[in-house]
């Protein structure tokens, strides 16, 4: 089994991985602010202001997963943040980088988070790998920048895969749990006309996908990491009042107040991006969620 090194490893997908990591018997390591070695995951430190990183994780690890970066949705959008959205991602590639080139031997692969967001707002156009990015998009332009730093890891010769995370769906955080919090009073709530397409995941699956780059040589490249049956924002929440089971009133949150309380964060909840999975499905990935009101349930069920 390999030794596998995690920067964003305590994240919602992070930890997820981390669990299913180690039951498939691979040694996780996790970097994070401060060194414990004496933790579930052994934590190694790295500071991305200093641009320091402690070498022995890097030399240990046969792999290296990159999650780190600051939360798109947790604060409004200001300036500072905006710019600390970017740098969190592109420096936490570069400062990798650096460490890996100063390894006596190469890692095996360095595989990447990325985000549907590159796309930006496409309306009902189904996007693939190789379509470019968005445009007038703060999030598109995030995650090219993202990508563009993960390129010169990609460039040195080494194994490079890039996933392009798209909506994923836990009762453990991001987007779902917030979902269900109206159930608790009988609402369902879903955003503006309801029109825009969620192209969402399970946390099973996206956290399968990573594992699918660890094992398999031949995953190389840039690969969607959505499931193949994307959803309409509103068509999502009446799935999920189904898999429920209770009663609730299905309103909507106007576009007009969530844009005045948000700002251009409001953009995260009603950017339509409609996404291919057909790329990851070719190289042989199978998904054991496919169709959301089987995920939503299998979810609630087993509250992860």
């Amino acid at each position: 089994m390999s030794t596998i090194l995690i920067a964003g490893g305590t994240g919602l997908v992070g930890n997820h991985l981390s669990q299913m990591l180690k039951a498939a018997g691979h040694e996780v390591l996790h970097l994070s602010r401060k060194q414990n070695l004496n933790a579930k995951f052994p934590a190694y430190a790295w500071d991305l202001t200093k641009k320091t990183i402690e070498q022995e994780a890097v030399d240990r690890a046969d792999f290296i997963i990159n999650l780190a970066g600051a939360g798109i949705a947790d604060q409004r959008w200001t300036d500072e943040r905006k710019r600390l959205i970017i740098s969190s991602r592109v420096d936490s590639t570069l400062l990798l980088k650096t460490a890996i080139e100063r390894r006596p031997t190469p890692i095996k692969a360095f595989i990447s988070a990325s985000a549907v967001g590159f796309y930006g707002s496409r309306g009902d156009n189904l996007m693939v790998e190789q379509d470019p990015a968005g445009t007038n998009s703060f999030l598109a332009e995030s995650v090219a920048a993202w990508e563009k730093s993960i390129e010169k890891i990609a460039e040195t010769g080494l194994r490079t895969v890039v996933i392009r995370v798209g909506v994923v769906l836990s009762t453990k955080g991001g987007a779902l749990e917030k979902m269900l919090i109206p159930f608790n009073f009988f609402n369902a709530t879903y955003f503006g006309n309801g029109q825009q397409w969620m192209s969402w995941i399970h946390i099973d699956d996206i956290c399968r996908m990573f594992i699918e780059a660890v094992d398999n040589e031949r995953f190389s490249g840039i690969y969607n990491g959505v499931a193949p049956n994307p959803a309409r924002n509103r068509d999502l929440v009446s799935e999920l009042k189904k898999a429920v089971g209770k009663p609730a009133i299905v309103l909507p949150a106007p576009e007009i107040v969530l844009r005045a309380a948000m700002g251009e964060m409001a953009d995260v909840v009603f950017d339509s991006t409609r996404v291919s999975a057909k790329k990851i499905e070719a190289a042989g990935f199978k998904f054991q969620f496919p169709y959301l009101l089987p995920a939503l349930r299998d979810l609630l069920r087993r509250k992860i």
